[in-house]
């Protein structure tokens, strides 16, 4: 089940003469054919050879890779960009729906069509800010596909009353998914069960907090949570990669047999857990889990608040890291933040395929190597209509060098040879 359900318009099968059809002419594809794809009805009507579609409302997509969009499966919009605020931050609900609509629209220009940010429910905000997420995810609907994790801190024992309460509260008001820390709460296994529960009676899937630094509770967890539908999901789970290598391929193995994911955190630590960090944030073990079977998605985690004061929430970085530093090929790193991001997410599958949803991203450069190291121009595609473009253009001044390699130039005029710097 989805994070959300937006409404698709109708599918036109015909020859895209609707006035919604888009022609993306010239685009070349991670498989390097270079293709005209046409939208119709927010999917993916026709991909044939350049030049070989009905010309239409038209996008020049020449020196553009063409991929399946980013989703972003962990961000915490309440929290974003509070790393400058003097004092605690601000919690009033025009403050959270300022900041959620904010850094949505910053990982939309990265090129993430679906965003799932856990909101804090419970303790001094109540529902407040969950509420004011929600107002915007309506303010950005047609834009980006917002979903909300309702996250309690506590849901045992007596001060855990009310949590659970709150969290029953936070399902009616529309938070599609069930979030929580185990590590904060006293009975961590309770804390567990307790989400569970509540999960299967609702029919909701589940996304906590974990640091997976204990093997005992990851293998509860695994037994209990095995075959729960929708869908379960862990992160940051940094803590694995300080278990020994027998007990991290263990609890591996035990995830991968319960069916649940890992979303890493390549960009850093999240401030979910912030109480229990340790000086050093590592990343989840990505090799070790996908050897095991575990599907791996990657997310953001923090956007310039106290626990990453310079996150970007860029899902083209998290991969750039995966393949840099976790030894990933960039296709699997691409596809951690894209594929594996979206079904964490509940959300369909994605091709530059005729049939499949037009969540696009076309960014300047010929390979998916090259799109994760020098990413600077992109333009992205929502439901089949583009929501968001960002260009970058790279000038030298003069000088002997710049001249003989032919490189564009600081001043250019078309009184020279009337060409047009490149965009990168």
């Amino acid at each position: 089940m989805p994070d959300s359900q937006p409404q698709q318009p109708p599918r036109n099968d015909g020859a895209a003469s609707d006035a919604t059809a888009l022609l993306l002419s010239g685009a070349r594809l991670a498989d390097g054919r270079t293709v005209d794809v046409r939208l119709s009805g927010g999917r993916v009507d026709a991909v044939g050879t350049a030049g070989s579609l009905a010309p239409g409302a038209r996008v020049d997509l020449s020196g553009y890779l063409l991929l399946p969009a980013p989703a972003e499966p962990h961000a915490h919009c309440d929290l974003a960009l509070t790393a400058d605020a003097d004092g605690p931050t601000a919690y009033a609900p025009d403050d959270v729906q300022r900041r959620t609509t904010e850094a949505a629209l910053l990982q939309l220009g990265h090129g993430a069509t679906a965003l799932r940010t856990h909101v804090r429910v419970g303790d001094v905000s109540g529902l407040g800010a969950l509420e004011a997420v929600l107002l915007a995810r309506r303010a950005l609907s047609g834009l980006i596909d917002v979903s909300a994790v309702a996250m309690p801190r506590t849901l045992t024992g007596i001060a855990g009353a009310e949590g659970l309460a709150m969290l029953r509260d936070a399902v009616k008001m529309g938070a599609g998914v069930i979030g929580g820390c185990p590590d904060l709460d006293p009975d961590p296994t309770g804390h567990v069960e307790a989400v569970l529960a509540l999960a299967a009676e609702h029919g909701c899937a589940v996304d906590l907090h974990l640091d997976g630094d204990d093997p005992a509770l990851l293998a509860r967890f695994a037994a209990m949570a095995g075959g729960l539908r929708p869908g379960v999901t862990l992160g940051p789970c940094g803590g694995l990669t300080q278990l020994p290598r027998q007990l991290a391929t263990r609890a591996a193995d035990q995830l991968a047999a319960a069916g649940i994911t890992v979303c890493a955190l390549p960009q850093a630590e999240c401030g979910a857990l912030e109480e229990r960090r340790s000086p050093v944030s590592p990343c989840a073990p990505v090799r070790l889990l996908r050897a095991a079977g575990v599907r791996v998605a990657a997310g953001s985690g923090a956007l310039r608040d106290t626990a990453n004061p310079v996150g970007r929430g860029d899902p083209l970085e998290a991969g750039f890291l995966l393949a840099s530093r976790e030894g990933l090929t960039p296709e699997e790193a691409y596809e951690a933040v894209s594929g594996q991001a979206r079904a964490a997410m509940g959300l369909p599958e994605v091709r530059v395929e005729a049939g499949f949803p037009a969540e696009l991203l076309a960014v300047r450069g010929e390979s998916v190597a090259g799109a994760l190291s020098l990413a600077y121009s992109r333009l992205v595609v929502h439901r089949g209509r583009v929501v968001a473009r960002t260009s970058a253009v790279r000038e030298y001044c003069d000088s002997a060098a710049v001249v003989a390699l032919d490189l564009p130039r600081q001043a250019r005029t078309t009184q020279g040879d009337g060409r047009q710097p490149p965009r990168n």
